[in-house]
């Protein structure tokens, strides 16, 4: 069965990856890093609830996806 995603939780998985890379472009500090934090915990809860509300496996949601996210080159399982 292939994982289905929103657009709504591949543009908060973008936005917390931009995050990422804007936080490791800078020395480690708290304040540097809370934009990141907060932008996987909104992801996380985003995956958790898309999960529940399709009935969908979380880690497979999640893992999916990363996959489309950070590594849209490679070919689907599904």
């Amino acid at each position: 069965m292939a994982i289905e995603l929103s657009d709504e939780l591949i543009e908060l998985e973008r936005a917390s990856v931009a995050e990422q890379l804007k936080a490791e472009a800078r020395p480690h500090s708290a304040e540097a890093w809370a934009p990141w934090l907060d932008a996987a915990a909104r992801v996380q809860a985003a995956i958790t609830a898309h999960a529940e509300a399709t009935g969908q496996n979380r880690f497979d949601v999640e893992a999916e996806l990363k996959r489309v996210v950070r590594h849209p080159e490679e070919p689907d399982e599904g």
